[in-house]
């Protein structure tokens, strides 16, 4: 049995604006074991970057986390000063994010910028050391050694996300945060890089966190996912589960959205609505107003728990009398 590498217990997190709270992250808790991949699937402004930012220690200055606990390999992350989160970055958790062309530097050859990562964390190498590094993981990743002399600007999109998962890995991270990493890129790009991602996790045996509103990536690159709506997670299980077996009204919906060239043609389904304002405290079901399945006898105000329904398959308790079977 695989050991828990992450874990996330109630996590609650709201920015302070002028216009009030913004309960962006609501009582999340899930796992990531060791090597495994791990999906946080919703639509756009539902928590998931918000989550990302946390677990990194990384969110806004106006962020306040109210509740909940973040522990890595056992350490809890919470309260750790800067110093000491910065040795947990890029060594134990580092992340991929959506934009490539903003991690970069436009002014410094991106083997310059790679080789002032390494040197933060690893100052004992030496220079010679940390190119041979650098050449190996753009190998890894498919891309030419050369790519070190060059600056940003001299990258297509799908090299310099390349480049990005390089500098991820560079710290031989245990686990790596993937942020909509394949944003802006056309199908076939986004294709190439979903497989390196993929192939360099099970070269390397990592943990991957796989951060998306597409419901097809996250079917292909995770092994567990967990759904989110308006800063709470939903539904989570095993990904072929929850997506044969779906039990949130939500969850269905995401599904019934998404076009597919098998099978009998239908019309894709949408939901009346939108999402709520998270500035608003929502006490209870969050998505009641926009609930298909909605019932007389629901009570939106009820406190919404995840139950557990089947082997590490959990649901928030609102679905509970109205599963599908």
């Amino acid at each position: 049995m695989s050991e828990i590498l992450l874990e996330v217990k109630n996590l609650s997190m709201h920015y302070d604006t002028l216009e009030g709270n913004v309960e962006a992250v609501k009582n999340v808790s899930f796992n990531v074991n060791s090597g495994e991949s791990f999906g946080l699937v919703g639509e756009s402004g539902c928590g998931k970057t918000s989550v990302a930012m946390t677990l990194l220690q990384l969110q806004p200055e106006n962020s306040i986390i109210t509740e909940g606990s973040i522990k890595l390999d056992g350490k809890e992350l919470i309260g750790l000063s800067e110093n000491d989160l910065r040795k947990v970055r890029w060594d134990s958790i580092s992340i991929v994010f959506q934009g490539a062309m903003n991690a970069w530097n436009p002014v410094i050859k991106i083997g310059e910028q790679i080789r002032e990562a390494m040197r933060e964390h690893y100052p004992q190498n030496s220079k010679q050391e940390n190119i041979n590094k650098i050449n190996e993981l753009f190998r890894m990743v498919g891309l030419d050694e050369s790519i070190s002399e060059r600056f940003p600007h001299e990258l297509s999109g799908g090299m310099k996300q390349r480049a990005v998962i390089a500098l991820a890995l560079s710290c031989d991270p245990k686990i790596i945060i993937a942020d909509e990493p394949t944003t802006a890129l056309d199908v076939v790009i986004q294709d190439q890089i979903l497989n390196e991602i993929k192939k360099v996790q099970d070269l390397l045996g990592l943990s991957l966190i796989y951060i998306s509103h597409d419901i097809a990536v996250i079917a292909e690159m995770t092994d567990k996912i967990a759904v989110m709506y308006a800063g709470s997670i939903v539904e989570m299980g095993p990904t072929k589960n929850v997506f044969t077996y779906p039990k949130h009204s939500y969850t269905r919906a995401l599904l019934d959205s998404t076009p597919s060239i098998k099978g009998e043609k239908k019309k894709l389904r949408s939901l009346d609505g939108e999402p709520p304002s998270l500035i608003d405290k929502i006490d209870g079901c969050s998505f009641a107003p926009r609930c298909p399945d909605r019932e007389i006898s629901c009570n939106p105000t009820e406190h919404m728990t995840l139950i557990e329904i089947d082997t590490d398959h959990y649901v928030d308790i609102c679905s509970q009398g109205k599963m599908q079977k």
